[in-house]
Formats: C-alpha cells, structure tokens, sequence
C-alpha cells in the first residue's frame, strides 16, 4: 500500500483523496495483487477482502457504482452505499460519505469545492467524456451545494496520449460536441484511419467549459506502468483501480 496515490492538489484541509494502485493485495494472475473490480472475474473472496480492508481507511463504505460508461451522476447522501446503483459519478455533501470510482485505463477524477463543502467522482471514459458526464456532475454539484463555491478538479491516473489508439468514431463524437477537441488528436503514426487520443486534455476541455478553471494532477499514463497500475488496453483482463474521496468527519 505504500505506493497508493494521495492527490497533491490544494484541496481544502477537511478534503481527503485516495487513488489505490495495483499493490497491496493478495491477489494474483492478472488481479496482482489489490484489484477491487467485483466484475472482472476475480475471485470474489478476494475482492470482498481487498474492499474490506480499504475500507478500514475510510470512514465509511464507499458508495460502489455499477459503471455504465454513462452519464448519470449519483447524489449519494440519501442512498444505502450497500445498495447498488447505477452511474459514472458520485457526489456528496455529508462528512464521511465516500465517493468512489473503479478504472483501469479510463480516467478518474475527483472534484471539490473550494469551500470544503461537497466532494464527488467521476469515472472518465471516453463515452462519457463525449457525452457529456463531466459538464452533467458538475452542474448536479453544483445544484446541490447553496455555498456556491467554485469546484476544482485533480486528474487521476489514466491511459496515455501515447497509447491511446482510437477510431474515426471517437475524434468524430468529440469533434461533433466542441470544435475544441481538435487539439487532442494527433493522427496515428503507422495506421490509416486511426487516432491517438489525449484523455487528459479532453478532460481539461470539458473541465473548462463548464467552469472548472483550477484543475490539477494528470499525466500519469496507466498503460506505461504495470508495476504499479492495472490496464484493460494493456492486459484485456486485468483488475481495477479505485479513486475515492469524502469530507473529514
């Protein structure tokens, strides 16, 4: 666990974050050695193991989602965390709810308000990017919070522009949302018709446009790292990651 990622972002003092890595566990094959995915394959056991004892660095059990590459962002201060529930995002208001999101490749990212008032996550795929979930959680947030605070954003860890190989279908639903986005493409070196992406600038663009302005972290490429990072595009079956975050008690 020595190597799990504490964000170093300027985030109000009662904000705490976590990024988990691939270390720790007692898993093994593919799932070496911490994976927390309970839909990957991995021995179940071994997984209610590894939440347990994440858990017990929490204050609380992180409110899972049932990830759809969608763009629903859950309010989870009125939800059971052991309930399932579906969506991409998680935010909240109350001390010791946890917002929590699972990722190999795709990217996390967590938000706060500059107050210390409202925490929330977001699992970033590039579905969700195009469709809008990053302008969708912030506006939720933001409705939800009377403070009224600006939020800023931290980056997790997540597939490189380097490594990120995608199609004509890709650059062309970003290109049909924001103009912008043009930027982070680059054609593909040794293959027609093909684009290498940069998730972290997409991210920073969605960000931007919907009045994020103080975004940090990013850069860290998942699928450059195996020693300490899971990677679906690298590995096909592989385990998950969790980037959490929660207002101190």
């Amino acid at each position: 666990m020595n190597d799990w990622i504490v964000p170093d972002w300027p985030a109000p003092a009662n904000v705490r974050a976590l990024f988990t890595t691939r270390n720790g566990g007692i898993g093994s094959g593919p799932y070496a050695s911490f994976n927390l995915g309970d839909h990957v394959g991995d021995d179940p056991g071994t997984v209610r193991h590894h939440r347990a004892q994440l858990r017990r660095m929490l204050p609380g059990e992180p409110a899972w989602l049932r990830q759809a590459h969608g763009t629903t962002a859950v309010d989870i201060d009125s939800r059971d965390p052991a309930a399932p529930c579906d969506g991409d995002a998680a935010f909240s208001r109350r001390a010791g709810g946890v917002c929590g999101v699972l990722v190999a490749d795709c990217l996390p990212i967590l938000l706060c308000s500059h107050a210390g008032t409202l925490v929330g996550a977001i699992h970033a795929g590039w579905r969700g990017l195009a469709g809008g979930i990053v302008e969708q959680t912030i506006s939720d947030m933001r409705r939800a919070d009377p403070s009224g605070a600006p939020i800023m954003a931290w980056l997790g860890p997540a597939i490189g522009p380097a490594r990120f190989e995608v199609g004509e279908d890709v650059h062309l639903a970003f290109a049909a949302g924001d103009g912008r986005s043009a930027s982070a493409f680059r054609s593909h070196p040794t293959e027609g018709g093909k684009w290498l992406a940069d998730i972290f600038l997409l991210a920073r663009q969605r960000l931007a446009r919907a009045g994020v302005t103080a975004i940090h972290g990013g850069g860290v490429c998942t699928f450059d790292n195996p020693d300490a990072f899971f990677s679906h595009r690298r590995d096909g079956r592989t385990g998950r990651m969790a980037a959490l975050i929660w207002l101190e008690r």
